[in-house]
């Protein structure tokens, strides 16, 4: 009986000393080390590929973020603020009843088919949308995929070039700017191909209207 006694006790002393010592080296020194690594090579990223502007931080260069008007009295639906740039579509965020549009507590895309009668209004919609405001005179009537379509997340931070370039007519004609210089600020924020050969060019809406902002300023 004894011996059953202290077997039990040495195996529990065991147990505990080698649940002490995985805690204090997963717990707490292995995120530590990380952190720590993390912090010096990569303290942007780390810290959340932050944006600052003006001295503060605007946002981050991994997360969407829409541009609309306040809400006009008895209005449900905010309009766009044409003078900047918008990004894609955020039906899945805009449809759950947990989320607004763009903060993190969820994320998510509409999960409707292709052939779903309520994504189908949601695209042609958007679409409509597109070609109305940017009418302008000389504007190519090609609305690219993304202009009208969300994410798989619904936070999308990047445009096509094709897209920013429809909408610079309308940027440059509401901010009172050249459009040629609208197009110069468009072709210096596309960025490429991952290591030139994964994912598509595209171009970072908040970075480009940050830089639209001064452009503007300047003006």
């Amino acid at each position: 009986m004894n011996n059953a006694v202290s077997l039990t006790a040495r195996l529990l002393g065991a147990g505990l000393r080698a649940l002490l010592v995985l805690t204090l080296v997963t717990g707490v020194a292995y995120p530590l080390l990380v952190t720590g690594i993390a912090q010096t090579a990569f303290r942007s990223k780390a810290d959340g590929s932050q944006i600052t502007a003006d001295g503060r931080v605007v946002g981050s260069s991994l997360i969407g973020q829409s541009y609309l008007l306040p809400l006009e009295k008895g209005q449900r639906t905010p309009d766009a603020d044409l003078r900047w740039f918008q990004g894609r579509p955020a039906n899945g965020l805009g449809a759950n009843t947990v989320n607004t549009r763009y903060r993190l507590l969820v994320s998510g895309a509409t999960n409707l088919a292709a052939d779903n009668p309520v994504l189908i209004r949601q695209v042609e919609a958007a679409r409509a949308a597109v070609v109305r405001d940017n009418s302008v005179p000389g504007h190519p009537d090609q609305v690219p995929a993304d202009a009208v379509t969300s994410s798989g997340s619904g936070l999308d931070p990047d445009i096509s070039p094709a897209y920013a370039r429809l909408q610079v007519d309308r940027v440059a004609a509401r901010n009172g700017l050249p459009a040629a210089r609208v197009a110069r600020l468009v072709e210096r924020h596309t960025e490429g191909r991952t290591l030139g050969f994964m994912g598509e060019p595209r171009v970072n809406v908040l970075e480009l209207n940050i830089a639209l902002r001064a452009l503007t300023a300047s003006h």
